[in-house]
């Protein structure tokens, strides 16, 4: 494809001129031919029938017919006016109907020449009529690229009403294959065209712009959807391959006493074989000379946090510091504690720093760091302060990376003369198919099993008209010397959502459950952060036996004792956001439970996301049916919603595609890495000039 080209501004079209080009640019993102070129069509009209006027039935279908115009006029209706034109072929009449454009419409209408019209039907008064049909003489028609399957491009409101519609479009299109035929190159190898049976680029254009049949759009769409995919891959797997030959990190190689050390002797239970497995894959990165850049994966309770400690042990037993960054004080004083019990016999120098750190002890620790004298630092946002610096920060591990920002996850690279190896965690399970697109350039490791003895919790849906049935189930547990979270999505009164709100659901809870015999704790965005962890403790220390709250519990909260989590309006929470709250209990040796309490009001939606929920506890499965659900953009939280920008390739529908895509791409890659070998030429000609003017971040927010 000639890049130059197709760069030509969408002014230079025949056809468009300034204004269409201005509106084309607004509203569609149409700058360049290219831009027009990969505007894809929506839908297909099949235009292979036509009909008589005789055939035609009051189903209001869209046909197509050949025949004449006889007679115009114009009818005076309540409001203006109408044009009318009566139009016959041989087997009878109908009318034809504009109610706007009268003008123009009658100045080019031509009596008695054969058209073929394609529209919409009514029947009214004994007769059939057309409104503001799509015309063209039949002598242009034979004439012109115009397939039997009519594609419909997307559109809007403002370029319908300034007339650019779905003919313009098309007619643009036809004028644009006109002027470029001969500058669409190739832009996959032979070799890969050969292997897949693809057809080439200038057939696969030509047949999903202007299809002549259905056998022919599916492998015209097949082939654009797979390129699509392959470049994307392409363009990440070589990004993670640059990153590890030119950003150098500090090698590890060895693993020594406090690694092994606790490994013999404190480890406190057998790890998984997934523990072992990932373990091995991060003490790999951490013996190379590249920086490690590695997502670590697990659901709920899978053991990531022992996983997030030996990895740090190693960095200690190398001679250097480790940092863990969590996105809440709660959790992060909660890995403190965690990892000061494990590590009681280790010897090891473990501090905390959050926004609530007094300023006398933050001087203390700041000062250690600088010294070395301390080797593991756990803590939030804080650690990212200018005044935070290591004497040799080898390890960052940042927890719950969705929470962070790119900037602020950056910062922790620059606190040394080079970046520290860096693993990000996450307990949100996410799809297969995402985590190859949008982290496509990390390498990813999976803990895909929970640790021996961990029940399943028991996931049940019941209505609000079980309640007291619920509450006398509450009462045993709470009798058995368990813990209760109720969960609500709302903290106020919302008019125009009828939900249970926090604080009408602590008043009936209240009621239901009175002191001396039940303590009740509430946690809620709005409190203070002092007051929430105040509430928060009385919760761990088992002084309160319900905790009533808004997701502010979502993330990492370890109360082993809690054993039941009702969630309120279950049907207003997204898929991963009840899984991650089911996860906050089952953390203990007894039997746990997830209530999902709804109306009997429940949209298909949030049917299929309670089911799921009831019938599974693995996480993957779960992202899987929300990425059905939702669509990747909403899956990747606002910020991110335009999370792929794909112009023919959907990567739910198409995952298959994409992991055929990316492992091509890996193979090229491995065999001719800088894509210098004469076969792979076309290739790397497209990938340069995708990385000029279509970057990989234009596809992923």
């Amino acid at each position: 494809m000639n890049p130059v080209f197709f760069q030509t501004p969408i002014d230079y079209l025949k056809g468009v001129g300034p204004n269409r080009a201005d509106l084309l640019k607004k509203e569609l993102g149409i700058h360049t031919f290219q831009d027009l070129l990969n505007l894809f069509p929506n839908r297909y009209l099949d235009r292979t029938q036509f009909y008589k006027i005789s055939q035609l039935q009051k189903t209001n279908t869209e046909v197509q017919i050949i025949g004449k115009i006889t007679h115009i006029k114009n009818v005076e209706q309540k409001k203006g006016k109408r044009l009318v034109a009566t139009f016959k072929d041989d087997s009878g009449k109908m009318e034809l109907i504009w109610f706007r454009g009268h003008k123009w419409i009658r100045e080019n209408l031509k009596l008695n020449e054969a058209y073929v019209l394609f529209g919409k039907t009514n029947w009214y008064n004994g007769l059939f009529s057309m409104p503001h049909p799509e015309m063209e003489l039949l002598s242009e028609y034979e004439k012109s690229l115009r397939p039997s399957m009519q594609p419909v491009y997307p559109s809007t409101e403002k370029l319908a009403a300034r007339g650019i519609t779905n003919r313009v479009l098309n007619t643009l299109m036809q004028q644009l294959f006109l002027v470029s035929k001969n500058n669409i190159a190739e832009t996959l190898s032979k070799p890969l065209l050969k292997t897949l049976k693809l057809t080439s680029k200038k057939e696969a254009l030509l047949n999903v712009h202007f299809p002549q049949n259905q056998d022919l759009l599916a492998r015209a769409q097949y082939r654009l959807k797979f390129e699509e995919l392959f470049y994307i891959q392409l363009q990440l797997i070589r990004k993670n391959h640059l990153h590890k030959s030119k950003i150098k990190g500090y090698p590890f190689p060895k693993v020594g006493e406090f690694f092994n050390t606790f490994f013999k002797k404190h480890l406190p239970f057998e790890l998984t074989n997934a523990q072992k497995r990932v373990i091995k894959e991060i003490r790999n990165d951490l013996g190379s000379k590249a920086q490690m850049n590695r997502l670590l994966q697990g659901d709920v309770g899978s053991g990531k946090t022992i996983v997030a400690l030996m990895s740090m042990l190693i960095a200690i037993d190398n001679g250097f510091q480790a940092c863990l960054m969590a996105p809440t004080e709660i959790l992060s004083v909660q890995h403190y504690n965690g990892l000061l019990e494990l590590c009681n016999e280790l010897k090891l120098s473990i501090y905390t720093l959050t926004g609530s750190t007094k300023t006398s002890d933050r001087r203390i620790i700041h000062e250690k760091l600088e010294n070395g004298e301390i080797d593991i630092l756990i803590g939030t946002h804080a650690l990212l302060e200018d005044k935070v610096k290591f004497k040799n920060l080898g390890l960052a591990i940042i927890d719950e990376q969705h929470r962070f920002g790119v900037a602020q996850r950056s910062k922790l690279w620059h606190k040394n003369k080079f970046p520290p190896h860096v693993l990000v965690m996450t307990a949100t399970p996410i799809p297969r198919t995402l985590a190859m697109s949008v982290y496509g350039d990390l390498d990813i490791s999976i803990i895909d099993e929970l640790p021996p003895g961990r029940k399943e919790i028991k996931t049940v849906h019941r209505f609000d008209a079980n309640r007291l049935r619920v509450f006398r189930f509450l009462k045993d547990e709470i009798l058995k010397g368990r813990q209760v979270y109720i969960v609500y999505p709302l903290i106020q009164e919302s008019e125009a959502l009828d939900y249970k709100d926090l604080m009408d659901g602590y008043e009936s809870i209240s009621r239901e459950f009175q002191k001396p015999n039940y303590q009740i704790s509430i946690v809620h965005g709005k409190m203070k952060p002092k007051d929430k962890e105040f509430e928060m403790n009385r919760f761990i220390k088992s002084e309160t036996q319900i905790m009533i709250a808004t997701t502010v519990i979502e993330v990492g909260v370890n109360i082993p004792n809690a054993s039941v989590m009702v969630i309120e309006s279950a049907e207003r929470f997204g898929l991963s956001q009840l899984h991650q709250l089911r996860g906050r209990v089952g953390r203990g040796a007894d039997q746990s439970y997830c209530i999902l309490m709804t109306s009997y009001k429940l949209s298909e939606n949030a049917q299929a996301r309670l089911k799921t929920m009831v019938k599974t506890s693995d996480g993957f499965e779960i992202a899987e049916v929300d990425l059905r659900l939702r669509g990747p953009g909403n899956l990747m939280g606002t910020q991110q919603s335009g999370v792929l920008n794909l112009r023919i390739a959907d990567i739910i529908k198409d995952h298959e595609i994409l992991k055929l895509a990316r492992s091509y791409a890996s193979q090229i890659l491995k065999s001719d890495p800088s894509l210098s070998s004469t076969v792979n030429l076309p290739i790397k000609n497209t990938y340069i000039q995708l990385s000029k003017y279509r970057n990989i971040w234009n596809y992923i927010s």
